[in-house]
């Protein structure tokens, strides 16, 4: 299993505990972003920065995750390509996306861009907690002791 991050948005403290995981279970991961991001020195962590563009990062991570990867990301778009590809995808908020939910959350994120696009405001979602960053961090320990199991 590797570990793809889609690096843009992800708050700092989430690459944090991301960064302990991959080196305490000796797993490769990738920040990938559009612009430079800073990884520690670890033979398991990089990071790759591609142009600028409408979601070159996102098409990016799509094109390298392999099934059985794990895909870190808040947009919604991106989770729904890499469960079809067979990857698990976790939001940073400790939100695991299934085949199961992430047709409706798909529908949703759609349905509030009309609203926005109407001109109705609907805020955006509130700052990341201790609770987010230990559900995130939860979500992270499970998959990574499943992974680990199977192999």
């Amino acid at each position: 299993m590797k570990i793809w991050v889609d690096a843009d948005a992800c708050p700092v403290v989430i690459k944090e505990i991301l960064f302990r995981a991959a080196q305490r279970a000796q797993l490769h991961l990738c920040l990938i972003a559009n612009q430079y991001i800073k990884a520690p020195p670890s033979p398991y962590i990089k990071s790759l920065q591609v142009p600028s563009g409408f979601d070159v990062a996102d098409n990016e991570i799509v094109l390298r995750a392999s099934k059985g990867d794990l895909v870190i990301t808040a947009d919604i778009p991106l989770a729904d390509e890499v469960i079809d590809k067979g990857c698990t995808a976790l939001s940073p908020r400790g939100e695991l996306f299934t085949k199961e939910n992430i047709k409706g959350r798909l529908t949703m994120r759609d349905f509030m861009e009309t609203l926005r696009s109407s001109g109705i405001q609907s805020g955006g979602p509130p700052p990341l907690n201790q609770s987010d960053r230990m559900k995130f961090a939860n979500h992270l320990d499970h998959i990574i002791a499943k992974q680990q199991n199977s192999s």
